[in-house]
C-alpha cells in the first residue's frame, strides 16, 4: 500500500509567464500544492484563476508562450528517487513516461482527447501499448475491454469497435476516464471533468471518480469551480485566484469556516433548496481581472465586500504556505 503520509507529488512556488507582443504575463504565481495517494485535492475558482494552468505546467503541456520560470514539480519529493518536472523538456523521453504511465489527465471536454476519425478501440489500444510495449495487440484490445468495463461502459466488447461521434456524452467521459486510466497512474489530475454533461451524468462520473480513486489508492486532484462538486468529492481545497492560492484548508473546516472572502462569497453563491420562489441569486461582483493588469496590494480588493480601505489596495497580504492551512488575506492574518 502507498505511504499516504508522504506525497507523491509537491509543486513549490510554480511560477508560469505568457510571453506576448503586449508584455510577460503571469498566469501562475508561486502555487504550492501536495498530492496524497488515496486523497482528493480539490482545486477551485472562476474562470480564469489559474486551475487549468496549473495541471498543464504539471504535466509539461502548456500551451505556447506559457512557460515555466520557476519552482519546482516534485515528484516521489523525499524518497531518493524523485524528479524534479520542472527542469525536463516538454518533447524529453524521460517526460513523456511521467504523462500517462505516473500521471493521468482527464480532459474538460472528452472530444479533445478523442479523434473521431478513428474507433475509441484503435485509440484505448495505442494508449495502452504506449506504456506496455510486451503487450500484444490482442491482449492490449482484451486490456482495453476491461478498462471500458471498469469505467462503467455497458457492453464493452462492442462499444470498442464504436466511434466517439457514435457515443453520447457521458460514455465519451467514460472513455476519457479510461484513456487516463491506460498506463496505471498514481496520480491523476480530472480538469472539470462534469463540464457540459447533464445532472445524472455528472452524479455518475463524480461517482465513478470517487470509486476508482479510492479502489486503485491514486492522488486525484480535481479541478472545478463548483463548490457542491468540492463538498462531495474533495478531502482538501486550495481555493485559487488570480493564479495563487487564497486559502488551504480540510474540506469540512473549509465549508464550516472558511477564511477568505473570496471563499466565503463562491460559498455564498451556491444555489440553496431553502431559497424561496424568485430569490435572487448572490453573486461575486465584478470579474477576475485580467492577470496583466493586476490590482496592486491584495488581488481580490476591488472586488470584496470586507475591503480595509487605504490598507487592503496597498499591502500584499502573506502567502499562503505549502501545507499549511491558512489563507492569503489581512483579516486572516490579525486574527491568526
Amino acid at each position: 500500500m502507498a505511504d499516504t503520509t508522504q506525497p507523491l507529488l509537491s509543486v513549490r512556488d510554480l511560477v508560469v509567464d505568457f510571453g506576448l507582443d503586449q508584455g510577460t504575463i503571469r498566469a501562475i504565481d508561486k502555487v504550492s500544492l501536495d498530492l496524497y495517494a488515496g486523497r482528493v485535492l480539490g482545486v477551485v475558482g472562476e474562470s480564469g484563476c489559474g486551475k487549468s494552468v496549473t495541471a498543464r505546467a504539471i504535466l509539461g503541456i502548456l500551451d505556447r508562450p506559457g512557460r515555466v520560470v520557476s519552482g519546482r514539480i516534485l515528484l516521489d519529493p523525499g524518497t531518493g528517487k524523485e524528479q524534479d518536472l520542472a527542469t525536463l523538456a516538454n518533447d524529453s523521453l524521460a517526460l513523456r513516461e511521467v504523462r500517462g504511465q505516473r500521471i493521468g489527465l482527464i480532459f474538460q471536454e472528452p472530444m479533445t482527447a478523442l479523434s473521431n476519425h478513428y474507433t475509441v478501440g484503435n485509440q484505448l489500444i495505442e494508449a495502452i501499448r504506449a506504456h506496455r510495449k510486451d503487450l500484444s495487440k490482442a491482449d492490449a484490445r482484451a486490456k482495453a475491454v476491461t478498462l471500458l468495463g471498469e469505467v462503467g461502459i455497458p457492453r464493452p466488447d462492442g462499444r470498442i469497435d464504436a466511434y466517439p461521434f457514435q457515443l453520447s456524452g457521458g460514455l465519451r467521459q467514460r472513455v476519457g476516464i479510461a484513456m487516463a486510466l491506460a498506463g496505471e497512474p498514481d496520480i491523476l489530475i480530472a480538469d472539470e471533468p462534469t463540464t457540459a454533461l447533464d445532472v445524472t451524468t455528472q452524479a455518475q462520473i463524480l461517482l465513478l471518480l470517487r470509486r476508482l480513486q479510492q479502489d486503485k489508492r491514486i492522488a486525484l486532484m480535481l479541478i472545478t469551480h463548483d463548490m457542491g462538486v468540492i463538498a462531495q468529492m474533495a478531502d482538501e481545497v486550495a481555493v485559487m485566484y488570480l493564479g495563487a492560492i487564497v486559502e488551504r484548508a480540510d474540506v469540512r473546516a473549509l465549508f464550516k469556516a472558511p477564511q477568505h472572502p473570496y471563499t466565503r462569497a463562491l460559498l455564498r453563491s451556491v444555489p440553496s433548496i431553502r431559497a424561496t420562489p424568485r430569490e435572487r441569486l448572490a453573486s461575486i461582483g465584478g470579474a477576475v481581472p485580467h492577470p496583466g493588469r493586476r490590482p496592486t496590494g491584495c488581488p481580490f480588493h476591488p472586488r470584496c465586500p470586507e475591503v480595509i480601505t487605504g490598507r487592503c489596495e496597498a499591502t500584499l497580504p502573506r502567502p499562503v504556505l505549502a501545507g499549511v492551512d491558512g489563507a492569503a488575506c489581512l483579516h486572516a492574518e490579525a486574527s491568526a
